[in-house]
């Protein structure tokens, strides 16, 4: 299946939910010196981490292959006043990205590299990265730990429900997440189902659908490490937990060999 599409329009709503999304940036950011840091965010999406990165203080550069992702990001950095010097955004492709420069972070959050869902992505991806790393600099990389009693269900549906609204397009949406899991491929096939009714009572039906793969701790770790990345933190949650077998987060800090 295909990777994650968002509808641009809807994703800053959708997701507004998420109390993870209230807690990763801070969290990167008591991890960053006080001195001014360069910063590489890939999948930046509308910028959500990246505008409170920059109005902290560090130069970031965000790259992402969604046109209308990117251009919601410029108008949200536009409207803080935020300029283009301190928060410059890129549409291209993360797994041939070459920006021929090195950066003294680069980061990826919310579970964007479970998008990636062949070991040949996650090499590209991650080779990326270390491309883009200064000696010694270091990644960033949060995403979700397998939940075993979840994936031990073939199908799983009505998860997640939420309902929100779309100022731009003056539309209230609500959204179910079904899945479909196979352990034995690593592949998760997800489908948004969203539902809204327009101005003159007519129900509409849209669905989104993309697959994830899931990625195990020791796994995550062998992936780091044969492209020439050392882990020195990993983190269970957003309250600088230890993982275990509990955990619902994989935080890794790591550093570029």
């Amino acid at each position: 299946m295909k990777q994650y599409r968002a509808i641009a329009e809807y994703y800053d709503a959708e997701n507004m939910h998420h109390e993870m999304l209230r807690q990763d940036v801070p969290l990167l950011l008591g991890h960053l010196p006080q001195r001014r840091q360069s910063i590489l965010e890939l999948a930046v999406g509308t910028g959500r981490a990246a505008i409170p990165l920059a109005q902290a203080g560090h130069r970031i550069v965000g790259v992402d292959y969604a046109r209308d992702m990117l251009e919601i990001a410029r108008r949200k950095r536009d409207g803080v006043g935020i300029a283009e010097r301190e928060l410059s955004l890129v549409c291209a492709d993360v797994l041939r990205l070459n920006l021929r420069k090195r950066f003294d972070w680069v980061v990826l959050l919310f579970n964007t590299f479970l998008a990636f869902q062949t070991l040949k992505d996650q090499d590209a991806l991650l080779q990326t990265v270390v491309r883009h790393i200064k000696p010694r600099g270091k990644f960033w990389l949060d995403i979700f730990q397998p939940n075993l009693e979840l994936l031990a269900q073939a199908e799983s549906k009505n998860l997640d429900p939420v309902l929100f609204h779309v100022p731009e397009l003056n539309r209230t949406v609500f959204r179910s997440t079904s899945v479909e899991r196979d352990p034995a491929t690593q592949i998760q096939k997800v489908m948004f189902h969203y539902r809204w009714i327009d101005d003159r009572g007519k129900e509409h039906r849209q669905r989104v659908a993309f697959a994830l793969t899931f990625v195990f701790p020791r796994e995550l770790q062998l992936l780091l490490e044969r492209n020439g990345l050392t882990i020195e933190k990993c983190y269970g949650n957003y309250d600088r937990s230890k993982l275990n077998a509990n955990s619902p987060r994989m935080i890794a800090l790591c550093r570029r060999r």
